[in-house]
């Protein structure tokens, strides 16, 4: 959900051509694009990470199967081809908006996406509209397509969407299809890197990069263990890891593991997507490790590397019910910047535990 989708009072909807798939090249693109244009405007990003990732694997899991069919006659038959399809099936489901705003052609003006979660793990609805087509029922569209069918606790899955940023009119549409905030994600800030204390570590805990083909497996279970309870990083797969050091921001040099003999007790992996931002990208410590101040030293020698790395500012994101974390990131002299709010239909709200 993004601003500008609740259509003023008076004013007629746009008329708009909706439509479903898996994208090609050229729509991936186009999405890209209209996330761009998005972001610009709001200052915020209208897909996460993991969705973009999600659509990446599906244009090229599409093209796959599209270069399997030009290669033989009968693909839709063959062996081949349906390990390729079930191997391959999207868990997606894509809503496009068009309308004809163009004389030459027809405007991607908005999309929707719901990832599909796994066994136990809500899907997760989140959209975006072109910022010069707001304000035409575009955004009410697209939420009446994507929840139509939405999943529900009786069937052992339910639905949540995620508002990046902080704007009246998410809450304003979240309210009218009924849904409550039920999550709350900071982004917090640090602009004055001087003053960050040296990280101060165990005598036997020493810190050094992360060796891709390597660390993979070691990394993966000290995650799991650091993150059990967290609904999306502890359950991120080889496949997610490896999407993420495909990325032109990936620095093994960033990615700082703890170790302590073999054993690796924890990490903090900082990301550098933007040349004047750095990111406390994610910080996790096992749970045998946990109350030696790992923590805290493992997210200053994240800073400490930014920092040399001649970044201006670091910004991280925290749950922000996660009260032992935000007065870490406090003391250290982080200070809340932004908010992204999940939403979930209201009577789950009213289930979820305080």
């Amino acid at each position: 959900m993004n601003p500008g989708d609740v259509t003023p009072e008076g004013s007629d909807p746009a008329v708009v051509e909706l439509s479903e798939g898996a994208p090609d090249a050229d729509l991936h693109h186009a999405l890209l694009e209209l996330a761009a244009v998005a972001t610009e405007a709001d200052a915020n990003p209208p897909f996460s990470e993991q969705t973009l990732i999600e659509l990446h694997r599906a244009a090229d899991r599409r093209a796959t199967e599209a270069g399997i069919r030009s290669d033989a006659a009968d693909a839709s038959e063959s062996d081949d081809a349906a390990d390729v399809q079930a191997q391959g099936r999207t868990p997606l489901r894509i809503v496009y908006a068009w309308t004809d705003a163009r004389p030459d052609s027809r405007l991607l003006a908005g999309a929707g996406v719901v990832v599909e979660g796994e066994t136990g793990v809500p899907d997760v609805l989140e959209m975006v509209v072109r910022p010069d087509c707001r304000q035409r029922g575009i955004g009410a569209a697209l939420v009446e397509a994507l929840t139509e069918a939405a999943p529900s606790p009786e069937s052992g899955r339910v639905q949540r969407a995620w508002a990046h940023g902080e704007h009246d009119a998410a809450a304003r549409l979240a309210r009218r299809f009924g849904w409550a905030p039920v999550r709350e994600l900071w982004r917090m800030r640090l602009t004055d890197l001087d003053e960050a204390p040296a990280p101060q570590l165990p005598e036997t805990v020493s810190i050094r990069a992360f060796r891709p083909g390597v660390d993979d497996q070691a990394w993966l279970s000290a995650n799991a263990a650091a993150f059990a309870d967290h609904p999306e990083q502890g359950r991120l797969t080889l496949e997610d890891l490896h999407d993420r050091m495909a990325e032109d921001w990936f620095d093994p040099e960033g990615f700082l593991l703890a170790w302590e003999g073999e054993t690796l007790l924890g990490f903090h992996w900082t990301k550098v997507a933007d040349p004047e931002l750095g990111e406390v990208y994610v910080v996790g410590v096992v749970p045998e490790a946990q109350g030696r101040g790992l923590g805290r030293s493992l997210t200053l020698a994240g800073i400490e590397h930014l920092h040399r790395a001649g970044l201006a500012a670091i910004m991280l994101y925290v749950d922000a019910d996660n009260a032992a974390a935000v007065k870490l990131y406090k003391k250290l002299g982080f200070t809340k910047w932004d908010a992204d709010t999940m939403y979930a239909p209201t009577v789950e709200a009213a289930a979820e535990p305080a």
